[in-house]
């Protein structure tokens, strides 16, 4: 029997809990802060669409990241991070703030995969969705799409 089929539309991102300390344990893992905007990214039917993490449109204002998702599979969902990099290529959330300019570096980083080819993921470990990641969807694109940094045990 096979999975029920899921259209790719926008999925809310999972956000941060606060705590006052760290849980630690082996099934806690550890990533590096990005300095950016949350971003859901999904094609459907052919077309891209780039959403913020509280479903505004962002392929009009990043139309160069957008462009490249074109590449995704079809009928898949994705979700990462838009940064800006700097003079000197660090990030810089203020140069995301006043990003107007084909000067200023994007990169969209992917971290997770919700949604491959109509099968929705939620339900899978994350070392599952991100190995799906790097294999069925990361292969396919290049920049300014990159694989987020590496995570800490």
């Amino acid at each position: 029997m096979g999975h029920p089929k899921s259209k790719a539309s926008f999925i809310p991102p999972m956000l941060l809990l606060r705590t006052d300390r760290l849980p630690e344990g082996p099934e806690w893992v550890y990533e590096l802060k990005l300095v950016g905007y949350r971003a859901i990214a999904a094609k459907a039917d052919g077309r891209v669409h780039l959403w913020s993490r509280n479903e505004n449109d962002f392929a009009g204002r990043y139309p160069s990241i957008a462009k490249a998702l074109m590449k995704l599979p079809d009928q898949t969902v994705v979700d990462g991070e838009i940064v800006a990099l700097d003079e000197s290529g660090k990030p810089s959330f203020n140069a995301l703030q006043n990003y107007g300019s084909a000067q200023t570096p994007l990169i969209y980083y992917l971290f997770d995969v919700m949604i491959l080819r109509g099968r929705d993921l939620r339900a899978e470990p994350l070392e599952v969705r991100r190995e799906l990641l790097a294999v069925k969807v990361l292969r396919f694109l290049s920049d300014p799409i990159r694989p987020a940094p590496p995570q800490f045990p």
